[in-house]
């Protein structure tokens, strides 16, 4: 009979209820994936400051990164059809175009001039006409592309007079000027028009109303309100094969203390509560939303953490109550205070690596508004149909451990080889990250297979032949029987069931999707569709992989590093272990 036994916990019990502690914690705001620290490859062309020394950044393993091209100032991207780049520099009033030169730096022109403040770019296509769409901090335009032009044809303003800096009533100030946009699959422009101050409510009896979403036609008529309380919406996108909106939100700074619980702290600014107040938001955008601003701020302090976060009411302009936070829709994800999501690229339908192809990308720009700094990095969020998954860091170390930073990431986009471009207005970088080993080979579907661990050389296995529900996964010395053995059932693109083969029951997290800390065991259970019963498979170096639960982006995990059989299996964040890397063996 074997003996089930529990490795690391057993050993350690009262650190491991310390630790989970600080883990969950951690996790609120959403744990790195399997990255590695790579040096950034630079051009000797492009190697001044601050690229005058080697610089480092993390990536997941099999992928580099290297230096593209310089501009400075570089905020959002757009490749075009025929495998160019644009690139918005609102400094210049250009958006420039970037042509691959052969083995050579890229060829950098000026593909439109004499904008105000250029900033989002889209492409999109009615009948036989390819559009891009050019967003100034004034009005919208649009031109013909024509392949291979380097210059837009055809220029139409399709929305004029939108509010800036040269508004009357603002007398020069409007803290968030610049427009982003985005294209429906309807041929419908959604418009953010973003909040002049950090909190007042001016914005929100304007005309056209600030911290809102306008709709329109592709031609700029039939102009409304489609959504408000979005303070300052940055990234736009529409779920690919949906009308579904996602927009990245940058919410307010220096939030008074919202409780009246006695500390005598409320309505005062406490730095240790800035920290970690208001979440940033990446959320749904439904038709005739409001999703807060200026009078309800997410509150991620309860049971549901940065999912779905119920509101505060906000002491400047609604410390009575007056308006019902009640009533306000719940952003869908938090993102840690003061990360400042700008850029937001999903991969669904683009030529990115295949196991990344369900989710999408957002680059933190970086806080200011905090005692630690935070942001500065490129996150990734997987989905399963219409639902998002919890942050896995893609890439950092734009942000030094002592706090100093050498660059701010801005936008990103995926050109037709795969490789992920990433623009950097800090430095003034684009920068190219790419796979370097082969694409994952796929799991077949009709073979089964034994999941073997790096460290040890056993494989995971339904302890005692067990069909129960909530059977627990143990390590144990691979051998012949069915209790090892596991089919990889497709649920979505990259993503999995696995069933095994002795009991028809899947692996699960215990705890379902809520179970989001370090520890979590791994058991079988029948099928529900959670997403803690969804699997991706990364690929990591020698033929292994790294196994990730959507709801968490953790990896599997045996215990304590362990040699022994019957030691547990649960799901940790992820550290590089030989203990978290599995091998697929078919079962001859």
């Amino acid at each position: 009979m074997k003996l089930f036994t529990t490795g690391r916990y057993m050993q350690t019990s009262k650190l491991f209820t310390a630790f989970a502690c600080v883990t969950s914690c951690v996790q609120m705001w959403g744990q790195p994936g399997a990255t590695v620290p790579v040096t950034v490859r630079v051009p000797v062309s492009m190697r001044t400051s601050p690229f005058h020394v080697a610089r480092t950044l993390k990536v997941p393993s099999g992928f580099d990164a290297a230096v593209y091209a310089r501009i400075p100032g570089a905020r959002f991207l757009a490749t075009t059809p025929d495998n160019n780049l644009l690139v918005s520099q609102p400094s210049s009033g250009s958006v420039l175009l970037v042509r691959p030169n052969g083995a050579g730096d890229p060829l950098i022109t000026t593909y439109v001039g004499g904008m105000r403040r250029p900033h989002d770019i889209v492409f999109h296509s009615i009948g036989n006409r390819t559009y891009v769409y050019i967003a100034e901090s004034h009005q919208i335009n649009r031109f013909t592309w024509i392949p291979g032009s380097l210059n837009p044809q055809s220029r139409e303003i399709v929305i004029s007079g939108l509010p800036d800096a040269s508004t009357p009533e603002l007398q020069g100030a409007y803290g968030h000027e610049l427009k982003n946009i985005a294209m429906d699959v309807n041929d419908n422009l959604y418009v953010s028009i973003a909040s002049t101050c950090n909190v007042c409510l001016s914005d929100t009896t304007s005309n056209p109303v600030r911290a809102a979403i306008y709709r329109y036609d592709a031609d700029g008529r039939n102009g409304r309100l489609f959504a408000r309380g979005l303070r300052n919406a940055e990234g736009l996108a529409f779920l690919p094969g949906t009308t579904n909106l996602w927009v990245t939100v940058n919410q307010r700074d220096n939030i008074p203390y919202p409780n009246q619980d006695g500390t005598g702290q409320y309505g005062r600014v406490i730095p240790a509560y800035v920290d970690n107040h208001p979440p940033e938001a990446l959320t749904s955008v439904r038709d005739n939303g409001n999703y807060g601003w200026p009078f309800c701020n997410p509150n991620p302090d309860t049971p549901g953490g940065l999912n779905s976060m119920p509101f505060d009411r906000d002491v400047n302009f609604n410390a009575g109550g007056q308006v019902s936070c009640d009533s306000m829709d719940r952003i869908s994800k938090g993102i840690q205070a003061h990360s400042a999501p700008l850029g937001f690229t999903f991969l669904h339908n683009t030529n990115a690596p295949s196991d990344y192809r369900s989710g999408g990308l957002v680059a933190l720009h970086g806080s200011w508004n905090r005692q630690i700094k935070t942001g500065y990095k490129i996150a990734y969020f997987p989905w399963i149909g219409a639902q998002i998954g919890s942050q896995i860091d893609l890439v950092t170390g734009w942000l030094n451990p002592n706090g100093s930073v050498w660059g701010r990431p801005v936008d990103t986009a995926v050109d037709q080889g795969g490789s992920i471009l990433i623009s950097d207005d800090y430095s003034g970088t684009i920068y190219k990250v790419s796979r370097t080993v082969a694409e994952p080979t796929l799991p077949d579907p009709a073979a089964w297979y034994r999941l073997v661990a790096s460290h040890s050389g056993k494989c995971l296995d339904v302890y005692g032949f067990s069909t129960a529900e909530r059977g627990p996964i143990v390590q144990w010395a691979c051998h012949t029987g069915n209790n090892q053995q596991f089919q990889f059932v497709p649920v979505s693109s990259g993503v999995y069931r696995v069933l095994s083969r002795h009991s028809g029951k899947v692996l699960s997290i215990a705890g379902g999707p809520g179970a989001t800390n370090s520890g979590a065991r791994l058991e079988q259970a029948s099928w529900s569709g959670f997403t803690s019963q969804q699997w991706r498979l990364l690929p990591e170096a020698g033929g292994y992989y790294r196994f990730t639960p959507l709801h968490s982006g953790h990896s599997l995990d045996v215990c304590g590093v362990s040699l022994d059989n019957g030691v547990c299996v649960t799901q940790w964040q992820d550290w590089g272990g030989g203990n978290q890397r599995f091998r697929l063996d078919v079962v001859r």
